[in-house]
């Protein structure tokens, strides 16, 4: 039995979607594969979490879960043999799902082998297109500046070689597949993910998605991208944000500092009597734009650093510039 999605994440049934986003992202971070390095156990942990929110942070996914269980994938290829024939699906309890009884649709290998073959004599199959899945990502801010690759593991549907799709050979239950008329197999994907994703940037890679229905064309698989927060930097946009700590001697009288950029270090003049605070724009020096040239903006704060420690002398004029009011 396929574990329930909600429990996977930790949910009930009604959750709103921000509970879901947030239960996602708290036991994403919990089991993340940088943050438990090695640990097998975290790493299909967080894979299951991954595949979980996949479905229920999509509307249309969720609903066809809701409805189907873990036999959702299937919704389309099952509500276009639902109207072909013209039958109803029976409500059934099992956590709330919306059963649906394969005595009422016959042989549901038939019902497959239809829908790959394009339909049998006097019958004409419709044709939809598949789902586009979602698959969220992170990535580093170093990631996004460069640009990157993920390797990611998918299981592609294909009709049942070894029955042709029927689910059955000679009268008995097909053991490939177990009467489902399909089968799934591992591949891997390398897909690359461009120079300037922000958080909430979708990847598409075409026709990668779910199977249609009725040999329709099949869906995009879409990746989600988040960008981690970084130590140094806070993004707004294409422009970065970086606190610069400057001596109080260097704010007071001028001179140099040097400030950190994503490529590379750079030096910064500072004017006489800087004011704590104030920032400096590097044009050119942030984040690059998506899908076209140039960068945004890199702007250096200045953090006016105090002495820590003072000798007898320099304590002296300090009162000194105290006492003359300044």
């Amino acid at each position: 039995m396929s574990k329930d999605l909600y429990d996977v994440l930790g949910v009930p049934r009604g959750a709103s979607e921000k509970e879901v986003r947030t239960a996602y992202r708290k036991l994403a971070r919990k089991h993340h594969p940088d943050v438990n390095p090695g640990d097998r156990a975290a790493e299909a942990r967080f894979k299951e979490i991954n595949q979980a929110y996949e479905v229920l942070s999509d509307a249309e996914k969720r609903r066809k879960y809701d409805k189907y269980g873990d036999k959702w994938e299937y919704a389309d290829q099952i509500e276009e043999a639902q109207r072909q024939r013209g039958q109803r699906f029976s409500a059934g309890g099992n956590g709330g799902f919306q059963q649906f009884d394969l005595s009422d649709l016959g042989d549901l290998g038939s019902v497959f082998s239809n829908i790959f073959r394009g339909g049998g004599a006097g019958t004409r199959t419709m044709r939809h297109r598949g789902a586009d899945v979602q698959q969220p990502v992170d990535v580093t801010l170093e990631e996004a500046y460069h640009g990157t690759a993920r390797t990611l593991e998918l299981l592609s549907t294909e009709p049942c070689p070894t029955c042709g799709g029927a689910g059955a050979i000679a009268g008995a239950t097909c053991h490939a597949c177990q009467g489902a008329g399909i089968i799934q197999r591992p591949r891997r994907l390398e897909v690359k993910i461009p120079a300037g994703v922000t958080t909430g940037s979708k990847v598409r890679i075409a026709k990668e998605g779910q199977p249609g229905a009725g040999g329709g064309q099949k869906g995009d698989l879409l990746l989600v991208v988040t960008v981690r927060p970084h130590p140094r930097f806070e993004r707004r946009g294409d422009d970065l944000y970086e606190d610069v700590d400057v001596p109080l001697t260097t704010a007071v009288l001028g001179g140099e500092t040097e400030v950190a950029t994503m490529t590379a270090r750079v030096m910064l003049k500072v004017p006489p009597l800087t004011q704590n605070g104030r920032a400096f724009k590097l044009a050119g020096l942030g984040m690059p734009h998506l899908g076209r040239a140039g960068k945004g903006d890199l702007y250096a704060r200045v953090r006016v650093r105090l002495p820590e420690h003072l000798d007898d002398r320099q304590r002296r004029l300090f009162e000194e510039l105290q006492g003359a009011g300044v």
